[in-house]
């Protein structure tokens, strides 16, 4: 496998981590709980990742993300864009850096350019233009499937901080690689 694929390939390992662990953290909700952005993680769809920082996904705009005209609405754009951009921090996370769900948000700005008619499938692409041990910041777009069309952009930023002791305890086996790789423990390891 060339240095490329390598990386790319534990690029998206990375990503999936980060899903695979919301998802173990969800299913230890109460039944009654709904979490805003569990629908989002669920239709969200990892077609790539780069170790740069990059992401992109395939993401199918249903009607419970729509408005009354029958487009995606603002605010589930923002949610789309929060968790899909944030993911693009994974293959970047070391210990104490960027962990599981990179931080919180500090800004999330969206430009609209043209609605996005329910039951179209959409790109979700993401770049890590900068991120350093407090701040990160995050350009994306959604555009047709072909690229030719952009819905949105957004430029996220975000604020690191230390991953709750709950969350770092629903372990994944991605948590094994990443500390082979950086030659520690994380709290809850079974190491």
């Amino acid at each position: 496998m060339s240095t490329n694929q390598s990386g790319r390939a534990k690029a998206m390992a990375a990503v999936k981590a980060m899903f695979d662990r919301y998802r173990l953290l969800a299913a230890q909700r109460p039944p009654h709980h709904n979490d805003y952005d569990y629908e989002v993680m669920e239709d969200l769809k990892l077609i790539d990742a780069g170790p740069e920082g990059s992401v992109v996904f395939q993401f199918h705009i249903t009607e419970r993300y729509s408005n009354l005209n029958d487009v995606m609405h603002g605010g589930a754009a923002g949610v789309i864009f929060d968790m899909a951009t944030t993911s693009a921090l994974c293959p970047l996370a070391t210990p104490g850096n960027w962990e599981f769900l990179g931080g919180v948000t500090r800004t999330l700005n969206i430009s609209y350019l043209r609605a996005v008619p329910i039951g179209t499938t959409v790109l979700i692409s993401a770049n890590v233009v900068q991120a350093g041990k407090t701040m990160a910041m995050i350009q994306g777009k959604m555009t047709s499937l072909d690229r030719k069309r952009v819905f949105c952009t957004v430029e996220h930023h975000k604020v690191n901080v230390p991953v709750r002791q709950q969350h770092r305890n629903a372990r994944v086996p991605w948590d094994e690689e990443f500390e082979r790789e950086h030659g520690e423990k994380t709290v809850g390891s079974k190491l």
